[in-house]
């Protein structure tokens, strides 16, 4: 992967030195003199960390959250773009842009984690700092290659950085491998980091969000026992005394995706988004990066300076019409994730129907978009994108419990997620299979517009089923395949090792 070799001349600015002028520029970083103090480590720990919200490249970025929600049942992408159309149609190929940024950054991403754990050993820092900045790195590393598992499954395993021009090209492993490297990563993680930081390091991962990436791994493996040994952990939260984590579900679920309520206690761990930085979302990494994103921009109506990319289907809407709320109402997650013509509804400040529907859509997405200011017309969100969510981990762990035929044990869990949407409880005695049918009716209704449905079919082997029957642009065209992207071209071209993977 001749990318990584770039990556560390540009990031580092690294001179090499010939035998005949063997001098140092003191005013120029190398791997000689950057790897020396914290402020050091922490640098290269952020620029593994901003990779995900890079606007090309970042898999929590636009092109990232529309690459993850684009090929569900729940929502389909509009023809303005091809290669996010072609991906949301399934008409992608090996030359597909989108799935290609997405993979050059996780090894971005890996790369620089790499870095920080190569270099901490051979520091003067005390060892209980290296201890944590290690986990933190192996925490990185391990979600990049979680998501590499999961779109594109058999992909090449890199744990350290490349010394010589041949260490660059890598073979891809089999998707197994990925797995055992990620539980690997996240089992170091949660037992060096902290539960908690101070103010100063808000957003960074946590022993918490080391724990629920492990035992999602372990739910994408099916390891059932080990997930619930994992999730047990913690679900033992809200303050009680044998547990030292207090995630808990917020009492209102829309304020899961407002600014003011960002790094909240729901939170496992979400990407810090701010209106910082420089002007230029699409300039890449440098000085006038913006440190935002576009992405509430890129689904907002034309007539609020939105280029309308993304639309919801008619089956999402269905779903969360399927029951109503103790007092008779549509369920507050509906409210909070679509707008549709209901008495009295609003968008932007201004009356639902004030808006054209080009693609005569029965809603609009409101999750995540600044829908209660005028316009999105400065280009920049500032609302994290909520990575794990509380809520997931208690879906994922009655999951867990039924599919060990412990269904009955799913009711508190279950009930937990169902009265925050002021629903009634569950009525006893549900069999496995019908309790597998509501954490799916659960998971697609709380996640929508949070990039999980896709793979939640994958898993679940109901990706053929479901997205045949929806009104998904672009159903008649998938098929098996389009369960994984295939290895990008450029990579298959550039790495003398890598090979595409069936049945691309």
């Amino acid at each position: 992967m001749k990318r990584y070799t770039i990556v560390l001349l540009t990031l580092l600015a690294v001179s090499a030195c010939t035998d005949e002028l063997n001098q140092v520029n003191p005013n120029s970083l190398t791997t000689a003199n950057f790897w020396k103090t914290q402020s050091d480590f922490e640098s290269g720990l952020a620029a593994s960390y901003k990779v995900w919200k890079d606007v090309n490249n970042g898999y929590w970025a636009v092109r990232g959250i529309e690459l993850t929600n684009g090929r569900g049942d729940d929502s389909f992408i509009r023809n303005d773009v091809k290669d996010l159309y072609q991906l949301s149609t399934f008409t992608n190929n090996a030359t597909t842009g989108t799935p290609a940024s997405m993979f050059t950054g996780a090894y971005n991403a890996i790369f620089r984690a790499n870095q920080v754990i190569e270099n901490l050993p051979g520091s003067e820092l005390a060892d209980d700092l290296k201890a944590r900045l290690t986990a933190e790195a192996k925490f990185l590393r391990a979600v990049n290659h979680f998501n590499l598992a999961i779109n594109f499954g058999s992909v090449p395993v890199i744990t350290a950085v490349p010394k010589t021009a041949n260490d660059a090209f890598v073979a891809k492993s089999p998707e197994a491998d990925v797995w055992a490297q990620v539980v690997t990563d996240l089992k170091d993680a949660a037992a060096g980091l902290p539960v908690s930081y101070d103010a100063s390091g808000v957003g960074r991962a946590t022993k918490g969000s080391a724990l629920g990436y492990l035992g999602k791994a372990y739910v994408y493996t099916k390891n059932w026992p080990e997930a619930e040994n994992t999730f047990k952990l913690l679900a033992q939260s809200n303050g009680q005394p044998q547990s030292p984590f207090t995630y808990d579900l917020l009492a209102n679920y829309e304020d899961n995706f407002i600014a003011g309520m960002d790094n909240n206690k729901e939170s496992l761990f979400e990407i810090q988004i701010q209106n910082v930085g420089g002007t230029a979302p699409w300039n890449g990494e440098n000085a006038n990066e913006s440190q935002g994103v576009t992405t509430a921009q890129e689904f907002a109506p034309t007539e609020v300076a939105g280029w309308f990319e993304m639309f919801p289907t008619d089956k999402i809407f269905n779903e969360f019409e399927k029951e109503k709320t103790t007092d008779n109402d549509f369920d507050p997650r509906m409210y909070a994730s679509l707008v549709w013509d209901y008495p009295g509804a609003t968008y932007y400040n201004l009356p639902y129907t004030s808006f054209s529907n080009p693609f005569n859509s029965k809603a609009r997405i409101r999750k995540y978009q600044n829908w209660r200011n005028n316009n999105e017309g400065i280009w920049i969100s500032e609302i994290n994108e909520k990575v794990l969510r509380y809520s997931d981990v208690l879906l994922m762990y009655a999951e867990t419990l039924t599919m060990q035929g412990r269904q009955s044990e799913a009711y508190p869990l279950m009930n937990r997620v169902r009265e925050r949407a002021h629903l009634a409880d569950l009525t006893p005695g549900m069999s496995a299979d019908a309790m597998m049918a509501e954490i799916r009716h659960q998971r697609m209704i709380e996640f929508y517009r949070e990039g999980l449905r896709f793979y939640d079919l994958k898993r679940w082997g109901l990706l053929q089923q479901e997205i045949t029957n929806s009104d998904k642009v672009g159903r008649e065209f998938y098929e098996d395949k389009f369960q994984y992207f295939p290895i990008p071209q450029n990579e298959i071209n550039t790495n003398n090792k890598m090979v595409q993977n069936d049945p691309w």
